[in-house]
């Protein structure tokens, strides 16, 4: 009864948290695998560091052959990711609303599509500032339409997220699945601490903002975190009882490279013209942790047959179906990086009664992908761990501690340590 407790304890934490995890957002059915990758590595949170040699790429398909002149606007965003007081001239230095000016035609793909490229900083635009980054991305050719998000007239397709660190604070941080509620069962617990000679904190509990996030998931992030012993120049927050996570299960993964056969976790590949099918194979009801090399959600574009990803990878309806018995009082919806997290009708899985399992489509870029099952009550709180995955402490998973400071007086929300920790159980 006891664990019962803790279990339902938890799932009523993450389920009522605020979201503040950076997750990209579209708008328009005709964009497609939106990324936003740091310095050619699809593996690296989107942090760069201020006054460094990084870059961000943002990206995306759009469904066409036909130009569009998609503009970008960049916005300085508090830690809760509002737009923050800052004026253009605060936190950037050249020109903002530009139109991209990289773009190229699909080849040889049943989807005719454009891929749309920009970086930051570029010859155009400097970052001055750290914090949190949101780069609206609006179609200058059409005008606004009632209901849709709108940026100086026009429609908003996409919105991506980055981060820029100055890094003024170290963090030293551990995981264990040792945790206050149990010892080696379901859950992992984060401790960590801020050390800072050299940089001025004088009130901490009004100053910083710590976010904590496992797999940069939405549902899977913690705020408003106070520190348990304060030091002149060091934080410990340690026996937080937010910080014990759900261990969660490793994320299932396939692999779609070819069109011609295929790879991991794929059953069969078809040809129904005019596009190419994925069927995966079924995914069971995990009761015991499943051990595998995932990537904790992200996925990466690959056609093996390809001199170029982006413009030669075709798209593919890939088949998704999960043997789990029917419930009446929950949703089921595919998730992972690729749906940015989204709970919408493009991701929502259907009961069919003659196979007894929940099935979907999605349609999706070749490549290797992250994916997992997300429950989500009928009233709308999200299920933490899913019972299509259950909880397990041995699972791999990866945290990422953000720390934001904001002096009296100051304006925004410096962004002044980001690290990330991995928990394994070797």
């Amino acid at each position: 009864m006891k664990k019962l407790w803790h279990l339902f304890a938890i799932l009523v934490l993450f389920c009522c948290m605020s979201i503040q995890a950076q997750v990209n957002t579209i708008y328009s059915p005709m964009i497609h695998t939106l990324q936003t990758i740091v310095n050619d590595d699809w593996m690296q949170l989107p942090v760069i560091v201020l006054d460094s040699e990084d870059w961000v790429t943002v990206s995306f398909d759009h469904f066409s052959h036909e130009y569009h002149r998609f503009c970008c606007h960049l916005m300085h965003c508090n830690a809760d990711w509002t737009p923050s007081d800052l004026f253009e001239v605060d936190y950037m230095e050249g020109f903002n609303d530009r139109p991209i000016e990289w773009y190229a035609n699909s080849l040889n793909t049943t989807f005719l599509y454009t891929h749309y490229l920009v970086e930051y900083p570029n010859d155009d635009l400097q970052i001055k500032a750290s914090g949190n980054y949101r780069v609206i991305i609006f179609d200058e050719d059409a005008d606004a339409e009632v209901g849709r998000p709108e940026f100086k007239g026009h429609p908003v397709v996409a919105e991506a997220c980055f981060k820029v660190v100055e890094p003024l604070v170290n963090v030293t941080a551990d995981v264990t699945s040792n945790t206050d509620i149990d010892t080696h069962e379901s859950h992992q617990q984060v401790s960590f601490s801020l050390i800072y000679p050299n940089y001025s904190i004088d009130h901490p509990n009004e100053e910083l903002k710590v976010v904590v996030s496992q797999n940069n998931h939405p549902d899977l992030t913690v705020e408003n975190l106070r520190p348990t012993y304060m030091n002149p120049g060091k934080l410990d927050y340690v026996h937080n009882r937010s910080l014990i996570f759900p261990g969660g299960n490793e994320y299932r993964r396939f692999e779609v490279i070819n069109m011609h056969y295929g790879s991991q976790n794929v059953n069969e590949i078809s040809y129904f013209e005019p596009y190419f099918h994925a069927e995966l194979l079924t995914d069971p009801q995990r009761r015991a942790y499943s051990i595998d090399f995932d990537h904790n959600g992200r996925f990466f574009v690959r056609y093996n047959l390809a001199e170029d990803n982006d413009i030669e990878a075709d798209y593919f309806f890939v088949h998704f179906s999960l043997g789990i018995p029917y419930s009446a009082d929950v949703d089921y919806y595919v998730t992972g990086n690729f749906s940015n997290y989204a709970l919408t009708s493009d991701y929502h899985m259907t009961y069919n009664t003659q196979k007894s399992m929940y099935e979907c489509t999605v349609l999706l870029k070749m490549g290797s992908y992250d994916y997992q099952y997300l429950c989500v009550a009928k009233d709308g709180g999200i299920v933490i761990p899913s019972p299509a995955d259950g909880s397990f402490y041995e699972t791999e998973n990866e945290y990422t501690i953000s720390v934001y400071h904001r002096a009296f007086g100051e304006r925004y929300d410096r962004l002044v340590a980001v690290q990330s920790i991995d928990f394994s159980q070797e």
